[in-house]
């Protein structure tokens, strides 16, 4: 049941929402009808001096109006409770009931709209990322984009993972991201990237294949987990392969060999406080900086930024290039600097940003 707030604010349902209004408003019919089998057992109990059970079926039946059968003979007293539970009982039921159904049937109204609004909202989505599974790395994921403000649509199938979601930031779809028509109705045609981080290889290795097959322009980054799946995930269509098991060890021995670096690394992506960012930003055909020497730019001189690296349209990466280089159209420069610094640069030299951290 899809039906969860997006990213880019473009939806107000969300699941969990709901069921928690629902929870809250059917507290008090619930203990209205707690109270009055409650009441109707201990009053036989006390009065008839019945055990627990008759008492119970004595309430349970007098409050239904079924009359099936009384227990036993009710005293003279037992017969005065019983007028009493019956007019004050029934009517207390009735309503607890009408008001328990009533709920229920408007959230169940609410949830029918909810799906129809995000179903639309889904289907206008453009330039979005598909996010296929919602375990910890797709969580990760999330969280990620939702901080850099990136329109995304979590694909998940089970529903416990989605019912345990609050985030009011999050589109969701449940469904199973490896049939095509989850992956159509996440809008992937007009997608601009799927991150597909299921627990199966196989899985991950389907999502990859139909994904390509329905978009081949679609940036696809999977993830792998045995050894040998990264070059299988390349050849259906991945465009970039992670493996969380390789780069968990390479971390951890980085943060034995080279503890400084790993410090560097760690204060530059997770310190939300250090205002440092790593960045590409594509160099467009209008860019002042085309045609250029890296010495000619004066980027480094008036932005105050490191240029770590040039990737070129080709696909050939340099790495701390000369100040001798020449800037060509198409170029991703990996820089990294402040956020001002970088958002300056952005904005008076015509290239487009895209943040790689």
């Amino acid at each position: 049941m899809p039906f969860f707030l997006s990213s880019s604010k473009l939806g107000t349902h969300r699941r969990p929402a709901l069921n928690m209004a629902k929870s809250k408003d059917l507290t008090f019919p619930l203990l209205i009808l707690f109270m009055v089998l409650v009441t109707g057992t201990v009053g036989y109990w006390i009065i008839e001096d019945w055990s627990l059970l008759e008492s119970l079926y004595m309430t349970v039946i007098t409050l239904s109006t079924i009359g099936f059968r009384e227990v036993h003979n009710p005293t003279p007293a037992g017969m005065v409770f019983t007028m009493f539970l019956v007019f004050f009982g029934v009517g207390s039921m009735a309503y607890a009931l009408k008001t328990a159904t009533q709920i229920l049937l408007e959230v169940e109204f609410r949830n029918v709209l909810g799906r129809r609004k995000v179903k639309k909202t889904i289907g206008g989505l453009k330039g979005h990322y598909i996010i296929c599974g919602y375990g910890r790395m797709g969580k990760i994921v999330a969280r990620e984009f939702l901080a850099e403000g990136v329109p995304f649509v979590i694909v998940e199938k089970d529903p416990e993972v989605i019912a345990e979601v609050t985030d009011p930031n999050i589109l969701f779809l449940h469904a199973d991201s490896t049939q095509d028509a989850a992956l159509e109705e996440a809008s992937i045609s007009s997608a601009k990237g799927l991150i597909s981080v299921l627990q199966s290889d196989a899985d991950n290795l389907l999502v990859v294949l139909s994904a390509r097959s329905m978009n081949p322009s679609l940036r696809i980054v999977a993830r792998a987990g045995a050894d040998g799946v990264e070059a299988k995930l390349k050849r259906a269509g991945a465009t970039k392969v992670v493996s969380p098991y390789h780069m968990g060890g390479i971390r951890i021995a980085q943060a034995v060999l080279k503890p400084a670096v790993t410090d560097f690394l760690e204060f530059t992506f997770q310190d939300k406080t250090v205002d440092l960012e790593l960045e590409q930003l594509v160099i467009g055909n209008t860019s002042t900086f085309v045609g250029k020497t890296l010495t000619e730019s004066n980027i480094r001189q008036d932005y105050g930024v490191i240029l770590v690296a040039i990737k070129r349209s080709d696909g050939k990466m340099l790495y701390n290039p000369t100040r001798d280089t020449t800037i060509e159209a198409g170029d991703t420069f990996v820089v990294l600097g402040e956020r001002t610094k970088l958002e300056e640069l952005e904005s008076i030299s015509g290239v487009d940003a895209e943040t790689v951290n």
